[in-house]
């Protein structure tokens, strides 16, 4: 058992296990460093785990382990996560699995033994996977009929879409958007620090929309190993009957196929069962439901991630923060 060193130990540990979360790679943990978050490693042969800690007053802080650890038997590796989180006097730790409901039998109990489950997670825990290791022609006969049809409508009306760098025209697109959909928007440095860190190394595809030159869509797609993520989309009101945000989202389908990723996670959709999602979609539009009208026809799975895990280090700081979290004004 090891507490590694540096970034590129990480990096060169997470290589053997083939299906690492992107936040639990090198890169997030060093974009998220500009963000008040301290990258921390551990490992032993058969797992570890990025761990971020963010920090609180008086020298305390919070640990985070997004979507990990990796690999397997992970009750081998708490004592030294506890090692590593009581040098940064952590009050608690919450850990959220890259896994699905129901839990795989190979996961066992003892595998998050002394820990305590909280259905609130930071990472959105309903999602829709679209499988990517058949031919295009499947992947588009999964679809649903309307959002095939959208797509070659789009083709047809001379909606193109193409990579860029053109970071300006993307947050001026997420402005627009965030005000239509009423929610909450980073700051421009937020997507440019993102696409610096995994457009260099070909783990972030910025792809644009346009009809006759102008911008009329546009979305940040990212790729880690065998797995591509949609995590930021944006789109101008003009247009919209070319119905350019579908084509856009094949498009970035057939970057990540093309990289080699076997599925393409759409990333958040309301946290509802299936029934009551088909049921409700048509009806409502706050939240992720109106997201969830659109991402529905690319034939992803439905899937839900299992709720986060926590473990308290110190409960009077853990309460505390618990009330000035639950005293905190909502965000949309």
């Amino acid at each position: 058992m090891t507490i590694l060193k540096s970034p590129q130990d990480w990096e060169i540990f997470c290589a053997a296990f083939n299906q690492t979360h992107l936040l639990q790679s090198t890169g997030w943990g060093l974009f998220k460093s500009h963000y008040g978050w301290e990258p921390g490693y551990v490992s032993q042969a058969e797992c570890g785990a990025q761990i971020l800690f963010r920090k609180l007053p008086l020298g305390y802080s919070i640990a985070y382990i997004p979507k990990g650890p990796i690999g397997q038997n992970w009750q081998s590796l708490w004592q030294e996560v506890d090692s590593l989180c009581q040098q940064k006097k952590a009050i608690m730790l919450i850990v959220e699995p890259n896994l699905w409901e129901p839990l795989p039998e190979i996961v066992t109990s003892d595998w998050l033994k002394g820990f305590t489950s909280d259905p609130h997670t930071i990472q959105p825990r309903r999602t829709l996977l679209v499988d990517l290791r058949p031919s295009e022609e499947q992947i588009l006969a999964n679809m649903k009929q309307k959002t095939r049809y959208n797509i070659n409508l789009a083709q047809r009306k001379g909606v193109v879409v193409q990579q860029t760098d053109d970071l300006k025209a993307f947050y001026d697109m997420m402005q627009i958007t965030s005000e239509r959909d009423q929610f909450a928007l980073h700051e421009f440095s937020y997507y440019e620090k993102v696409y610096a860190q995994f457009a260099p190394p070909g783990q972030c595809a910025l792809l644009q929309a346009n009809f006759e030159g102008t911008p009329l869509a546009a979305l940040m797609a990212f790729a880690h190993q065998d797995q591509a993520w949609y995590f930021y989309g944006a789109s101008s009101e003009m247009e919209r009957n070319r119905m350019p945000t579908y084509l856009l989202q094949w498009e970035a389908m057939r970057w990540a196929k093309d990289k080699g990723c076997t599925t393409y996670d759409l990333w958040g959709v309301p946290d509802e069962d299936e029934d009551t999602l088909e049921s409700q979609f048509t009806k409502r539009s706050d939240g992720l439901w109106g997201v969830y009208r659109f991402k529905r026809g690319f034939g992803g799975q439905l899937k839900r991630s299992t709720p986060a895990f926590v473990r308290v280090y110190r409960p009077l700081l853990y309460r505390a923060y618990q009330l000035a979290q639950s005293r905190k004004p909502e965000q949309g």
